[in-house]
C-alpha cells in the first residue's frame, strides 16, 4: 500500500482569474514584479500553470491586467466627492493621507511608478499604462484644482502631483509615512497660494 500522502488538488473554473490577480497583486506588492515567477504566482492562486496561461498570455499580459485592476482605486475622485472629503481642497490634500504602516511589512510606494523603474523601456505596454495612469492622476489634480479656484489649475495639478511622487518614492527609500505628511503640508500651501486673488497693484507690475 502506497503511503504517499494525497497532494492538494487545484482548483479549477470560475474564479481562477480572480485568484490569479489576487495572488498577483500580493505578489507583485511585497516582492516586485521582477522577482515574481510565473511559477510562484500559479502556486499562490493554486491554479495550473497551464490554467494560469489560458487566461494570460504571460507574465507582461498579467502584469498589464493587475495595474488596470488597482487603477480606479488609486486614482484621485473624479465626479461627485466622496463623504469624507467633499470640498476640492480636502480632496487634493487626501492623496497624502496614507495609513500608518502597522505591520512588519514595508512601504511599498506606488504601484505605478515600481512598474515603471521595473520596466523602463518607455514603448513596453506596462511601462505606456504606467505613463497614461500618471497622466491621468495629474489631470484629475487639475480638475479638484479647477473646482477648488485655483488661477492656474493645471499647473498646481502638476505641481501637486510631483510632489505626490517624490513623497511616494521618499516614503519607500525611508519606510515611512513622515513623507505623506510633508507633502500634505507644502501641498496645503502650495494650493492656498493658488487660490489666493493676486493683488491689483502686483498683478499690474507683472
Amino acid at each position: 500500500m502506497s503511503t504517499t500522502p494525497p497532494q492538494p488538488r487545484r482548483r479549477r473554473g470560475r474564479g481562477a482569474r480572480e485568484r490569479i490577480l489576487k495572488a498577483a497583486t500580493e505578489l507583485f506588492t511585497a516582492h516586485g514584479i521582477n522577482a515574481t515567477g510565473m511559477e510562484q504566482l500559479a502556486t499562490a492562486a493554486n491554479v495550473s500553470k497551464r490554467t494560469l496561461y489560458t487566461h494570460f498570455a504571460g507574465k507582461d499580459d498579467l502584469v498589464h491586467a493587475y495595474l488596470s485592476c488597482v487603477e480606479d482605486d488609486l486614482l484621485p475622485p473624479s465626479g461627485s466627492a466622496p463623504e469624507a472629503y467633499p470640498d476640492p481642497r480636502g480632496q487634493l490634500l487626501a492623496i497624502f493621507e496614507w495609513q500608518p504602516n502597522s505591520s512588519d511589512e514595508p512601504l511599498r510606494g506606488c504601484p505605478f511608478l515600481n512598474a515603471a523603474v521595473e520596466i523602463p523601456d518607455p514603448a513596453h505596454p506596462v511601462h505606456r499604462l504606467a505613463a497614461a495612469y500618471k497622466a491621468e492622476f495629474a489631470d484629475r489634480l487639475a480638475s479638484l484644482a479647477r473646482q477648488a479656484g485655483a488661477r492656474d489649475p493645471v499647473e498646481l495639478g502638476e505641481q501637486i502631483a510631483l510632489l505626490y511622487d517624490g513623497a511616494a518614492a521618499r516614503s519607500v527609500a525611508l519606510n515611512s509615512t513622515a513623507a505623506g505628511a510633508t507633502g500634505r503640508s507644502i501641498a496645503a500651501k502650495l494650493i492656498d497660494a493658488a487660490v489666493t486673488p493676486v493683488p491689483a497693484s502686483a498683478d499690474s507690475e507683472r
